[in-house]
C-alpha cells in the first residue's frame, strides 16, 4: 500500500518559506509607510512656509508666540489647529484652511526624545524670523544635504525657517 502525503520535513521548508516571505513583505510594506509619512511630513512643512510668507507679506510679521508652540501633548502643549491657539496662531483658516499635524501625532513613544513628542511646532519670539520643526518625526533619515536638514537636531527633527535663524534654536 502507498502513502500519499508530505513528509514532516517537506511540511517545515515550506512553512519556512512562507514565513521569510512574509517577513520581506511586512517589511517592505513598513518602509513604505515610513517613507510615506515623512513625504507627508515634508509636504506640511512647505505648505506652511508658503502660509508664513503670505502672512509675512500681508502683515510684515510672522505669527508671534512664547515660545516653543507644538500640537502634540507633551513639549509645546496641547495647542488647537486654528485661529489665535493654534500652534501657529491665526495663520489658520486665512492662510491655510488648517494647521496639519504630523502624520504620528501622539501615536508613539519617542525613546530619543523622551515624550509621545512627534509633532509640528513653531517658534517666533518677536515676529520677525520663525522656526518650525517636524519633532521627532523624520523616520527615513537625516541626509546633511536635505533643504529640511536642522544642524542643531541633527538626528530627530527637520525644520524649515525664515532668513535668520541665528539665534541657535
Amino acid at each position: 500500500m502507498i502513502k500519499k502525503g508530505f513528509t514532516l520535513i517537506e511540511l517545515l521548508v515550506v512553512i519556512s518559506i512562507i514565513g521569510i516571505l512574509a517577513g520581506l513583505t511586512l517589511s517592505s510594506y513598513s518602509g513604505a509607510q515610513k517613507q510615506a509619512r515623512d513625504t507627508q511630513r515634508k509636504a506640511d512643512l512647505t505648505q506652511l512656509k508658503t502660509a508664513l510668507e503670505a502672512y509675512y507679506s500681508a502683515r510684515n510679521a510672522y505669527p508671534i508666540t512664547t515660545g516653543w508652540w507644538g500640537a502634540c501633548g507633551d513639549l509645546g502643549g496641547s495647542r488647537d489647529t486654528s485661529g489665535p491657539n493654534g500652534y501657529i496662531p491665526n495663520l489658520a483658516p486665512t492662510f491655510v484652511e488648517e494647521l496639519p499635524k504630523d502624520p504620528r501625532s501622539g501615536q508613539f513613544y519617542h525613546p530619543t526624545c523622551g515624550s509621545w513628542a512627534a509633532c509640528y511646532l513653531y517658534s517666533s519670539i518677536d515676529g520677525t524670523d520663525y522656526k518650525l520643526l517636524a519633532h521627532c518625526g523624520p523616520e527615513t533619515g537625516y541626509p546633511t544635504t536635505s533643504p529640511f536638514y536642522d544642524p542643531t537636531r541633527p538626528t530627530w527633527a527637520w525644520q524649515v525657517h525664515s532668513s535668520d535663524v541665528s539665534k541657535g534654536w
